[in-house]
């Protein structure tokens, strides 16, 4: 993986390989400004070539995928970094719902007759759930991020997961690309997503996928997508054209589980269909040039280059694309932590307290997510480990490392690597996933 460099001035420069960091440290002309992303600092250099760098973004419901590539030619781009953002928009759903309930009880009993308040209140413009919200607005922080480390002068993102009017209506004439290439590759990108990669018959997975049809076009079934579903080879074959209700006639409970389903809506699709606009407008707000492409466009460029499917690897393949190169680089896997809780109060399942934390957040110059290396000299913990801190307010901490958590760690030996940002960090290599590359 690339690492960032920074001019004299603290300017962003071009990116530079891990062996060319490394001497430069060594000879004293670079200064490390950031362990993570890893960013150096040149002592004695201001000006230089800037070659144009590209940001894409794959966005998700839980995951987002980022990608920083060099264009070499036209439509030939070589991977200089690759992420993957985990947002935390469930935990904070489901902290304002316990809030919420709790807040509901109190006043339940407390203020019997009180007067209603929940036609008061108004929402402005564009206003999004604090969940959903929370997706854009880490998407964009990351954004800013990577502008203060690397020359970007373009975004390419994937706007549209799924081209809903094809799906709907794929008798339609005309339309360029269901003659062309990308034919065939929305539907199978939304069957994939809404049916968990998996037989919806046997439950099979790893294996290679079939769209099926729920009732047989032979018995006038049409091609939307409430009649489409996935299916195994063995379990297609068996099928054949009989209907749904026939095959799974000993299967009352699958049947009326696929049933279900089938007319359920994407949860997690929805939540991107609802965030993709105010992304995309964030991200014009940047002042940079923001291009678009598809999900199917994407999948198309990853199976015809033979590439595994990450969220990371899935940002490097989104837009117009011919060529990509230098993929296989690991992937820092970036997740939402936050940045700590205003409530200072643990409350009992009835929403009243029943304890309290720690008045300040900081003790001993260490708060709950700084970086830390631990040199513990003797003892059961002896040796070097390096992690995410917890802090408790007796100086005995807790560090997360990548192999596990070493509890009751003294503060006096610990030393602080990076301030906590809100995010956790770690590294994942690229490996093939056989299952949905079959699929």
């Amino acid at each position: 993986m690339s690492v960032f460099v920074l001019n004299k001035q603290k300017r962003p420069l071009m990116p530079c390989s891990e062996k060319r960091a490394r001497l430069l440290l060594e000879r004293g002309r670079a200064v490390v400004v950031r362990l993570v992303p890893f960013t150096i600092r040149l002592k004695d250099r201001i000006g230089g070539v800037l070659q144009p760098l590209r940001l894409k973004l794959d966005p998700g419901s839980k995951t987002t995928g980022i990608a920083l590539v060099r264009e070499v030619v036209r439509r030939d781009e070589s991977v200089v970094w690759l992420a993957e953002l985990t947002h935390r928009g469930y935990q904070i759903s489901e902290a304002l719902r316990a809030r919420s309930a709790m807040r509901r009880r109190r006043r339940s009993a407390n203020l019997r007759y009180r007067a209603p308040r929940f036609l008061n209140r108004t929402k402005p413009k564009g206003w999004l759930a604090p969940s959903l919200r929370h997706r854009v607005e880490t998407t964009i922080n990351w954004v800013k991020r990577l502008r203060r480390l690397a020359p970007i002068t373009e975004i390419t993102q994937e706007l549209v997961r799924f081209d809903l009017q094809a799906m709907q209506h794929p008798e339609i004439s005309g339309i360029e690309y269901q003659q062309g290439e990308l034919a065939g590759y929305e539907v199978r990108e939304y069957l994939l997503e809404k049916w968990q990669r998996t037989c919806a018959y046997c439950g099979a997975q790893q294996v290679p996928l079939q769209i099926e049809h729920i009732r047989p076009k032979s018995a006038g079934g049409s091609n939307r997508l409430s009649n489409l579903t996935l299916a195994c080879a063995p379990c297609n074959h068996k099928k054949g054209a009989q209907s749904i209700e026939a095959f799974l006639k000993h299967k009352l409970e699958l049947l009326k589980q696929i049933q279900a389903q089938a007319q359920a809506p994407l949860k997690d699709a929805a939540a991107v269909n609802t965030t993709r606009w105010a992304l995309f407008n964030a991200l014009k707000a940047t002042g940079l040039q923001v291009k678009t492409g598809s999900g199917g466009q994407t999948k198309y460029n990853r199976q015809r280059l033979g590439i595994p499917k990450t969220h990371a690897l899935d940002a490097a393949c989104v837009g117009k694309l011919d060529a990509l190169h230098n993929w296989q680089i690991p992937t820092l896997a970036i997740k939402a932590m936050g940045r700590g809780s205003y409530q200072r109060t643990r409350l009992n399942r009835f929403g009243f307290p029943r304890g309290h934390l720690m008045r300040h957040k900081r003790i001993h110059g260490f708060q709950t997510g700084d970086r830390v290396i631990a040199h513990i000299p003797s003892g059961k913990k002896a040796g070097v480990h390096v992690g995410r801190v917890a802090v408790r307010t007796s100086g005995s901490f807790n560090i997360q490392t990548a192999t596990g958590v070493i509890q009751g760690i003294a503060h006096r030996h610990c030393s602080v690597l990076q301030r906590a940002d809100g995010y956790g960090y770690s590294f994942n290599l690229t490996q093939p996933e056989e299952a949905r590359l079959a699929a």
